[in-house]
């Protein structure tokens, strides 16, 4: 707004006040490369804030043969001690190194700290925060607890839950991907809970990207009904049940063809279960998305996530969705209008909604479009500007809660 001064007939102009660029440390015990929902996510929130022009470290485990990095004034790799997770190689942890954070955060203090992940690490890291009074939040990515039905050590989920309440609730926030599980968490006792939903990258995961030559290298052609599952080939994904689904469709439509994309220890035993499928392997960016373009129906038995990248991803690409009633396909997906959503954890349905779809090119095609329709409203920039109003908030109540107490008289003056 402009005002005209009385005194010298001069133009006032009033400027609104400039946001500041944030220092945020952003910890993680998982990062591309490596291939998982955890890792897709943190990378992409790390790349939005730098493009809103924020300061950003990021602290991971050391993986194979790597340096520190330092990619510009923006941008800093702190790289520390990992290990090997047991049965995926691939993947390493962080280990304890709660002094050397202490240390590092001591010389160059960021404005919060971010931590995405609980293990040594981000243990280490919420340690060395509390200690130096840092602003932290933390994030609710994987339900830990939920996979020890899967190992026959059910017995640890009380103390595996007693752990991340434990980790979660000395945080000033913890974000999570949708409102059914801060509802699930807040009966476990969580507090301080914030919904920062996911996005999707639309022009990536495209319809478009289907490939009449990409399905002849699986034996398909246009007539071949190609069943896709995407993601870690483990036994927490229930990958039993896609099996036992894809067998009912196999029976009644014997060209079928099952893809799966990903890797994970029980490789060969889905080989054995599935002799015919095609085993792709991991497949990153426009690779994962042409796989994701060229099949007709996506499978997701999975009863352990907390939202499912894979489910978005599908749904963008034009794909009908059969999954369970929970995580991020009950809150993206409308039953007939999307997908199909089944009540959580009943297998019968599953398979029935499957063998159902398998025999209805027409529903198919129309689920597909309405899929794609219903993800071209999210948009990963919204998701990291949520995820900065959450940040500025924890570092806003952290201020004011260090902020000396003025007495009563001296206001009064």
């Amino acid at each position: 707004m402009d005002v005209t001064s009385p005194d010298a007939g001069l133009i006032v102009e009033h400027f609104p006040a400039a946001t500041r660029s944030l220092r945020v440390a952003c910890v993680t015990e998982t990062y591309p490369p490596e291939v998982n929902g955890v890792s897709l996510t943190v990378a992409r929130l790390v790349d939005g804030l730098r493009a809103r022009n924020h300061d950003v470290q990021l602290l991971r485990p050391r993986q194979a043969r790597e340096q520190t990095a330092d990619e510009g004034e923006r941008f800093q790799e702190v790289l520390l001690r990992g290990m090997p997770i047991p049965r995926y190689p691939s993947l390493r942890m962080g280990m304890p190194s709660k002094r050397a954070l202490a240390k590092l955060w001591t010389l160059h203090r960021p404005d919060v700290v971010h931590i995405a992940t609980e293990g040594p690490l981000g243990w280490s890291a919420l340690q060395a925060a509390l200690h130096l009074k840092l602003p932290v939040c933390s994030d609710f990515r994987t339900n830990f607890h939920s996979y020890t039905q899967h190992y026959g050590i059910g017995w640890l989920r009380k103390p595996i839950m007693g752990y991340l309440r434990k980790f979660h609730n000395r945080t000033h926030r913890t974000m999570v991907p949708t409102d059914a599980l801060r509802a699930e968490l807040a009966a476990e006792g969580f507090e301080r809970l914030e919904v920062v939903a996911r996005g999707v990258d639309t022009r990536q995961f495209d319809p478009a990207r289907r490939s009449a030559a990409q399905r002849a290298q699986w034996g398909a052609d246009d007539e071949t009904l190609v069943v896709a599952c995407v993601g870690r080939l483990a036994r927490e994904k229930n990958l039993e049940l896609l099996v036992d689904a894809f067998g009912a469709i196999e029976r009644r439509v014997p060209n079928a063809r099952l893809l799966l994309v990903g890797a994970g220890p029980i490789e060969d035993e889905l080989r054995a279960a599935c002799p015919g499928a095609v085993f792709a392997g991991r497949r990153h960016g426009e690779e994962l998305a042409a796989h994701y373009a060229c099949a007709d129906l996506f499978l997701f038995p999975s009863l352990t996530e907390t939202f499912g990248n894979v489910t978005v991803e599908a749904m963008a690409s034009g794909l009908p969705v059969v999954a369970f009633d929970c995580a991020g396909a009950a809150q993206l997906i409308t039953d007939g209008e999307h997908g199909v959503r089944v009540p959580l954890g009943d297998a019968r349905a599953f398979v029935a909604a499957a063998l159902a779809l398998a025999f209805d090119p027409a529903r198919r095609e129309r689920l597909g479009r309405g899929a794609r329709e219903r993800v071209l409203r999210l948009d990963w920039s919204t998701t990291v500007e949520r995820f900065e109003a959450v940040l500025r908030t924890v570092i806003r109540e952290a201020d004011a809660a260090a902020a000396p107490v003025v007495p009563r008289l001296q206001r009064a003056l």
